[in-house]
């Protein structure tokens, strides 16, 4: 995905927290980490008392505020200009890439039926990994990582639209298998994947891909398909 690469500062929260200038390494101070991540997933600036209470909400106003000016000055030493830090608000300098940025605008394009030909040419299994700081319970983190990982499953499915339109159906079963690993009770995704089996002419994948979704659903949820669900895997 275009964007990923940078000779400038580089943030990345996908798969766990990263910075880099110019393509080295930068050891981020441990008492700035959070705060790092935290305007890495506010990209439009957050209000400075707003994170300070979200950063450290077990301590009294006072003592958050010292603790974020002194994050803040561990984080302008670090080698490389990453704020833009203002009286009443914080961001990243414009020049910071985010790789969560470039994941989302691939989505949003893909989703939109906007995709690029190098969109088409994602490994989807990469995709369906992607995890926002994996192993961070914060709450700030936890509403981004449910919010991207059900924007991805939908980008999942879109894509493997776009690759059954541009008649490529065996890409387009590996592109929904994805999002079908991530999350095998969304019906959506199992509909789409039968529907790949069938395009790519293999009606005995998606024969058992029904059955299976069908007795899953039972087991774990104890409802059958929708009706509509049916009608759609048996009418191509």
């Amino acid at each position: 995905m275009r964007g990923e690469t940078t000779a400038g500062p580089l943030v990345r929260v996908l798969g766990g927290l990263a910075l880099s200038h110019g393509h080295r390494p930068v050891v981020v101070p441990p008492g700035s980490r959070r705060l790092l991540a935290y305007l890495a997933l506010h990209p439009d600036g957050v209000d400075r008392r707003a994170a300070a209470g979200a950063l450290w909400p077990t301590v009294c106003d006072g003592r958050a505020a010292g603790n974020l000016r002194s994050a803040l000055w561990r984080l302008q030493q670090v080698g490389c200009p990453l704020l833009d830090a203002g009286p009443l608000d914080l961001r990243l300098a414009d020049d910071v890439v985010v790789d969560l940025a470039a994941v989302q605008a691939w989505a949003t394009r893909v989703i939109a039926g906007d995709a690029r030909d190098d969109d088409l040419a994602v490994d989807p299994g990469r995709i369906g990994e992607l995890d926002v700081l994996p192993g961070w319970y914060d709450d700030w983190v936890l509403a981004i990582r449910d919010r991207l990982r059900l924007r991805l499953l939908h980008a999942l499915e879109a894509l493997s639209v776009l690759l059954l339109r541009a008649g490529r159906p065996a890409e387009a079963v590996e592109a929904v298998h994805a999002a079908v690993l991530v999350e095998p009770l969304r019906e959506s995704g199992q509909r789409a994947l039968i529907e790949a089996h069938q395009a790519a002419g293999d009606w005995v994948a998606a024969r058992r891909q029904y059955d299976a979704f069908r007795g899953l659903l039972r087991q774990e949820v104890g409802v059958e398909p929708s009706f509509e669900f049916g009608v759609a895997t048996r009418s191509r």
